[in-house]
């Protein structure tokens, strides 16, 4: 069981610091940004509240597969085997992270939450660190050596994370990489607690089974919702209807082999008048009008609309599924009654079962609200390279054209960079 006090660098390694850099959250993310730290010769510790790593993508969905290509996913130093697949599922993804951390073999305190992140002040003395709960890991093995590499003329720690157990540990940077799909958020609809039926997060869907025979109502057309629908219809529900509140963009995973992705990385710089006119003529092209079967083309442009954080559903079926009529888009959801949904349009709808995949919220007013680095979505001004403030970073809250893993990777390399040199200069 590794410990998370200082210790002895690996011998390839240069230590830089008094105290180790902090990530909060062993997603992808933050597994990334503690590889390119140490191989900087940064020693850093992740600290994540559950018992493994991928947390969250051991939560998600049978069904789940990325809409960005393996090649295209991989995090920094370690690619992803070919026998994985084009597009990976979710046990893959989590097989992946597993054999990442390994490899890397990075430092892991499991089972340890971080509740708030104060500023100790500069100059201050370290504060003592505490030893991580039973059921801490480590994919690399940590010694006792010549310990703090304290250094009596370097200014003290920023920051003082107050954890479970009691714990208060010190440093002078931290990643903040609790993840984007943090806390489900369901609509406070009128009517949702005296609702008869069933009603779940997406968070809490699994597979159709459970929903086999009963009349499914799936609210929101994210790419959560789009799958989980297409999910129920060739799972056995005997009524899958899809509540759309606004129409949403849909492209196809690939045309020609070439992915969706690519396209994205592609465009993301252009002028977005541009991107929107060459979305619109590729889905004339590409995606048929579903109109007649009541999900209409979307009256803005593509990327206006990921601009605003709402990416395009990538096709895994939804087309076929509204074309043969096994999923029916139906108005968006404004109240419960009893046992019935009341629907945008005045109509009414008793579902046996809803299933809200209407997104999450970042979830980090607790941790850093105070130190405001949150704008009123309660996302971080700053992200990646750029500190929210001197020593506080945030990787993996924002949701990107140009695939998520991919552009986590990159900011970690970026992190570790402006860490590292940051470090030096701190001396």
């Amino acid at each position: 069981m590794p410990d998370i006090t200082p210790t002895t660098a690996t011998a390839h390694t240069t230590r830089l610091r008094s105290s180790p850099v902090y990530v909060i959250g062993a997603g992808p993310g933050g597994l990334a940004t503690a590889a390119a730290l140490s191989e900087r010769g940064v020693r850093t510790v992740v600290l994540e509240k559950s018992g493994a790593v991928g947390a969250s993508w051991r939560g998600h969905y049978d069904r789940l597969e990325l809409h960005t290509t393996r090649r295209l996913s991989a995090l920094p130093g370690l690619p992803i085997p070919r026998a994985y697949g084009r597009w990976l599922s979710r046990d893959g993804v989590v097989r992946y992270l597993e054999e990442y951390a390994e490899y890397h073999r990075l430092e892991i305190a499991t089972g340890v939450e971080v509740t708030r992140i104060e500023r100790s002040g500069l100059g201050a003395e370290p504060q003592s660190e505490a030893e991580p709960q039973p059921g801490a890991r480590s994919g690399r093995r940590t010694g006792s050596g010549s310990g703090s590499g304290s250094d009596s003329g370097s200014p003290g720690p920023r920051w003082l994370l107050r954890a479970t157990g009691g714990r208060e540990l010190a440093a002078d940077a931290v990643v903040v990489a609790t993840g984007f799909n943090h806390t489900p958020y369901v609509p406070d609809w009128p009517g949702r607690d005296g609702f008869r039926g069933e009603l779940l997060h997406a968070a809490h869907y699994r597979n159709a089974e459970p929903y086999r025979g009963r009349d499914a109502l799936v609210v929101g057309t994210g790419n959560t919702g789009a799958d989980i629908a297409v999910d129920l219809a060739e799972g056995g529900a005997a009524r899958v209807r899809l509540a759309v509140r606004t129409a949403p963009h849909i492209v196809r995973r690939t045309t020609a082999g070439w992915p969706a992705q690519a396209t994205g990385i592609l465009v993301r710089r252009l002028p977005r008048r541009a991107v929107d006119r060459a979305a619109r003529t590729m889905a004339r092209i590409s995606v048929p009008d579903l109109g007649p079967y009541g999900l209409p083309r979307p009256d803005t442009g593509l990327y206006s609309r990921v601009l605003e954080g709402a990416v395009p559903v990538q096709d895994v079926g939804l087309i076929a599924a509204i074309r043969s009529r096994k999923v029916e888009p139906v108005a968006a959801v404004e109240s419960f009654e009893d046992d019935k949904a009341i629907l945008a349009d005045g109509s009414l709808v008793t579902p046996d079962v809803v299933i809200a995949a209407t997104g999450y919220r970042r979830g980090l007013e607790d941790l850093v609200g105070h130190l405001d680095v949150l704008d009123g979505r309660g996302r971080p001004r700053s992200h990646g390279r750029r500190p929210a403030t001197p020593g506080l970073y945030f990787t993996g809250y924002t949701n990107p054209i140009s695939g998520m893993l991919r552009e986590l990777a990159i900011d970690a390399r970026k992190i570790a960079h402006a860490i590292a040199r940051e470090a030096v200069l701190r001396g």
